[in-house]
């Protein structure tokens, strides 16, 4: 390169950057809202057939088999789903709001880790499948899995409960709620792929609640580990992101619940594959909250089939 043309090349670099933070979150809203469908349909909808498929041993034995259960790919296909609301929450980050995202991070870690150690507080329980890098035998990617569950719920009851969102308690324990119904969803899910299993429970059906043996495979001591750290995780965050920015953010950026829709098609569709009819019907209902919110838009679904 001639010292001529490297100046050239350097400046046309930097108007192709974004000049700053406020524009390159314009660029961001736009990258997502020009791939709605393909982040909150197709991702969630491809992503269910290659788990499923992992799990039934279709891969095995044919070239594809590095595919089945590839930790990279479980990480990297959440992080697309989850884009819309890492974008849709970006322009409201500042000091306060990253200091409880990285306490909560922490405390994602921290509390897993206890689970798989001493099986407090969800119950005896391991991993079988990589879910990417561990630390310790925890996915480095746990916040991405955890976090974006508690934010959706917190977004999700803040649209649903109007004027009613303004008292503490009301909102807090609705928030919390949602995230719990969010666990009777993905947990028999996720047993039944086969992403990990507790100790001496069986994958026996809602039945087995009455009998001890769990709730599809999950011990309904799991559930009460949930209703503890829903209820740290929705805590700290309402106390770090401001509840009438989240709301003024929410009227403007009509994506920003669209990984709740990948939840929903991801998580319904492996529950009703491998028979859990309870948490496949939950994940409907939550569908019906999201077009009650006005935040299922079925061009979306128009737009890939």
């Amino acid at each position: 390169m001639s010292p001529e043309t490297r100046p050239g090349r350097l400046d046309a670099l930097r108007e192709a950057l974004p000049a700053d933070r406020r524009e390159a979150e314009a660029r961001l809203d736009a990258l997502v809202r020009a791939n709605r469908a393909t982040v909150s349909v197709v991702f969630p909808v491809v992503g269910a057939v290659l788990l499923v498929a992992s799990a039934e041993g279709v891969f095995g034995g044919t070239p594809l088999a590095p595919l089945a259960f590839h930790g990279g790919l479980i990480l990297l296909g959440t992080l697309v789903m989850r884009s819309p609301l890492i974008v849709g929450l970006a322009p409201l980050v500042g000091r306060r709001e990253l200091a409880g995202v990285g306490l909560l991070s922490a405390y994602a870690y921290g509390i897993e880790y206890v689970g798989i150690a001493t099986g407090w507080p969800y119950g005896e329980f391991e991993y079988l499948v990589a879910l990417g890098p561990e630390l310790g035998g925890v996915p480095l990617g746990l916040p991405v899995f955890f976090l974006p569950l508690v934010a959706n719920a917190y977004l999700l009851c803040l649209l649903l409960m109007g004027e009613r969102a303004a008292s503490t308690a009301s909102r807090l324990l609705a928030v919390i709620a949602l995230v719990l119904t969010l666990d009777v969803v993905l947990d028999p899910g996720a047993v039944a792929l086969g992403f990990w299993a507790y100790d001496g429970v069986a994958n026996v059906g809602a039945v087995g609640v009455l009998s001890g043996a769990g709730f599809y495979g999950v011990p309904l001591s799991n559930y009460a580990g949930w209703v503890l750290s829903a209820t740290v995780a929705v805590v700290v965050l309402d106390a770090a992101f401001d509840r009438a920015a989240l709301r003024t953010r929410l009227a403007d950026c009509e994506f920003m619940l669209d990984d709740m829709v990948s939840f929903v098609l991801l998580w319904g569709g492996v529950n009703a594959w491998f028979g859990n009819p309870l948490p496949a019907l939950i994940a409907a209902g939550i569908g019906v909250g999201l077009v009650r919110a006005d935040r299922f838009d079925a061009s979306l679904l128009r737009d890939v089939f």
